[in-house]
């Protein structure tokens, strides 16, 4: 059975000669570490930051990232691996989650647009920002800590703290500021492929063991790691959710129904995309299915919308008058 024990264990281990250590205990050493930052503003109580392991990019972000076409990405990925698909301005990319679970950020650009595409293994959780705040393109690294299990990231131009789940600014001079969340779909490798099959693959170069999953057995735990809030009534705390704005459902419920319709929004859900956060290699993972959710057009139908699949746990402690429906 794997524990926050052993997985706390295995960060350690995983970033060992990588030139990381432990980060000191908050607040010690943050003037240092982040020489810029303006840690007398912030939204947030200190007690909420805790240390995930590693310090500052300890977790590397990818910065101008390189991408391969989709027959070159083939020969390692399996069709049913776990990519965040973005299409903007014509121009298509998978990011798979077996490179984002080892860097957490990758800053792009795509279409003309500078992009954040960040995954957080431990709240599951993948979304895609606009970089671009107050007429200036922000640059994203880890600080190596965590809010309700979260990354914190930081911009470089201000080293402003702000949390993943969100996109919002929670310490520093940009406290309150809130980055555009950029439709993606959470998706199989096959499923990008079949509708972008001119599009390109994020790969990375770091000595990492892409494929690997280092949180394994991670989703199967009955308790989050790092997190000490209110556990979500009615569904375990790592259940996944699908999120679209302060509502969620219930991944099993939608895995069960096929499709819901709830107002304005239609979540569908189809099999053949492996977890990330489950077996030893990604690609031996459950089966947790495809989501996709559209909204609708008026008289055009339906189009796709931002969402993310979150665990339940992450969107209750964000989301505390948020609704998760579970029938």
């Amino acid at each position: 059975m794997i524990t926050s024990r052993v997985v706390l264990a295995c960060l350690v281990v995983l970033f060992a000669g990588t030139g990381c250590a432990l980060a000191a205990e908050w607040p010690n050493g943050l003037e240092r570490e982040f020489p810029i930052a303006d840690f007398s503003i912030a939204e947030v109580e200190w007690s909420e930051i805790r240390s995930g392991g590693p310090p500052r990019d300890g977790i590397p972000p990818l910065d101008a990232p390189r991408a391969v076409s989709i027959a070159e990405a083939a020969e390692d990925l399996a069709p049913t691996e776990p990519v965040i698909g973005l299409v903007i301005g014509g121009e298509a990319r998978a990011y798979p989650l077996r490179v984002l679970i080892w860097h957490e950020i990758a800053n792009d650009t795509l279409g003309g647009v500078p992009v954040a595409v960040t995954f957080c293994p431990l709240c599951n959780t993948a979304i895609v920002f606009d970089r671009h705040h107050d007429g200036q393109v922000l640059d994203f690294g880890t600080t190596g800590r965590l809010r309700n299990s979260d990354l914190v990231m930081y911009d470089r131009q201000t080293e402003s703290w702000w949390q993943q789940f969100l996109g919002r600014a929670i310490i520093g001079t940009l406290t309150g500021a809130e980055l555009r969340m950029i439709l993606a779909r959470l998706e199989s490798f096959a499923n990008f492929a079949a509708r972008a099959p001119h599009g390109t693959v994020l790969v990375a170069d770091y000595p990492r063991r892409y494929g690997d999953n280092p949180y394994a057995g991670y989703d199967s735990l009955s308790v989050p790691f790092l997190y000490n809030g209110a556990m979500p009534d009615g569904i375990a705390p790592l259940a996944r959710v699908v999120r679209v704005g302060d509502q969620a459902w219930s991944l099993d419920l939608l895995r069960q129904a096929g499709e819901i319709t709830a107002g304005d929004v239609k979540l569908s859900w189809s099999a053949g995309q492996n977890s990330a956060l489950a077996a030893g290699y990604i690609p031996d993972g459950a089966d947790v299915g495809n989501v996709l959710v559209t909204g609708s057009d008026g008289d055009s139908g339906w189009i796709d919308i931002a969402y993310s699949v979150d665990f339940a746990f992450a969107f209750s402690a964000f989301f505390p008058d948020g609704v998760i429906h579970l029938e």
